[in-house]
């Protein structure tokens, strides 16, 4: 985006000359004003100019100020500012292949899970019913806002530089936190080491969510099996990269609180689970070829090819409401880091709050 001031009469045109411009995602945006601009910058306690990294696939410069811009056309209000900042510094870390997803053919798009007191302290992000779709003000416009960022300041624009044959509406927004108050599991970020009062920002490439019905039934002593080989065989499904790409890369499995319940209930902690689900998610190999006689298969995988070699790399969270439902996602698999999810704390010491909205 250039940094001259760009002048409109009103609302409509603004978004008339933003659009034309290429700096939109194709819905209406706020005008990003030097005041609302200045009033998100402020609210990171960091000066504007401060330098975040190159941004693929053209190596955009990130800086507070630009990621600021972005944020402001998405809707962003100051107290989302310091779990936006940490998304992208998540994206930027070299793990995570930004460049190189934004390029693809695939469908993958960056998903955020907030953990920690950031999700009621950076705004209401929320984690229950219709956690992945409309009405969720913290998570729509910090999820966008990310993107915003990806197009204006990674140069990723559909046909271009975004190959994706498809895409899928989480390339518009892809954020949710965690439901750390019904979940049975410890948060996601003490996972990786962080204390739970640690706020903390998780990012891994997602395709859009696969949803996966089961039934619980307390009197079933197979319940937890039964649940467990549901999941598996949605990440396991033929025409996923992870199939094919070496089952080498990420998955994530979002549990309703129910279905969360249903496991732990069976003595099974994250560890277990991921572990349960790596040993479950197998295809037949002959089934495989005979659906893509092309498929390129390691020879020692025996007869059944993993979907996830390693149980730690089955990102596993609860969200949503109770019910029928949890949903599972694949992703791209690719990239010389094979897209790694990454995450970053979110820095609210520098939180700096600014009276009124913006």
């Amino acid at each position: 985006m250039s940094a001259n001031l760009l002048e409109a009469t009103d609302l409509f045109a603004a978004n008339e000359l933003l659009q034309s411009l290429g700096c939109t995602d194709g819905l209406p945006v706020l005008p990003p004003t030097p005041e609302r601009v200045e009033a998100l910058v402020l609210a990171t306690g960091q000066d504007g100019d401060t330098a975040l990294g190159s941004m693929g696939p053209v190596g955009g410069a990130a800086s507070v100020h630009k990621v600021a811009v972005n944020a402001a056309m998405a809707g962003c209000q100051p107290d989302h500012m310091p779990v936006l900042l940490a998304a992208i510094k998540a994206v930027l870390q070299p793990e995570f292949d930004l460049g190189e997803m934004q390029g693809t053919t695939h469908c993958t798009a960056p998903l955020i899970i907030v953990n920690g007191p950031a999700q009621s302290v950076c705004g209401e992000f929320a984690s229950g019913f219709g956690v992945f779709g409309p009405g969720q003000h913290a998570n729509g416009p910090v999820g966008r806002a990310l993107r915003l960022c990806m197009l204006n300041i990674g140069g990723a624009r559909p046909g271009e530089s975004d190959m994706a044959v498809h895409g899928h509406p989480g390339k518009y927004t892809y954020c949710l936190a965690e439901d750390e108050t019904l979940s049975p599991l410890p948060p996601l970020h003490t996972s990786f080491g962080y204390a739970a009062e640690d706020s903390v920002v998780t990012v891994v490439g997602a395709e859009a969510p696969h949803s996966t019905w089961f039934v619980t039934d307390a009197d079933d002593p197979l319940e937890s099996k039964r649940l467990l080989d549901t999941l598996a065989s949605v990440i396991a499904n033929p025409g996923s990269n992870n199939v094919h790409l070496g089952g080498v890369a990420a998955v994530t499995v979002v549990l309703n609180h129910e279905h969360a319940q249903v496991l732990t209930r069976a003595g099974m902690d994250r560890a277990a689970i991921q572990q349960a689900l790596s040993e479950r998610a197998t295809i037949d190999r002959e089934y495989l070829l005979h659906l893509h006689p092309g498929a390129k298969l390691k020879r020692d995988d025996g007869e059944r090819i993993p979907a996830v070699r390693d149980p730690a790399k089955i990102l596993v969270i609860v969200a949503g409401g109770p019910g029928l439902y949890s949903m599972v996602m694949p992703s791209w698999c690719a990239g010389p880091h094979r897209n790694s999810f990454v995450h970053a704390e979110v820095e609210l010491n520098q939180f700096c709050e600014v009276p009124g909205a913006v």
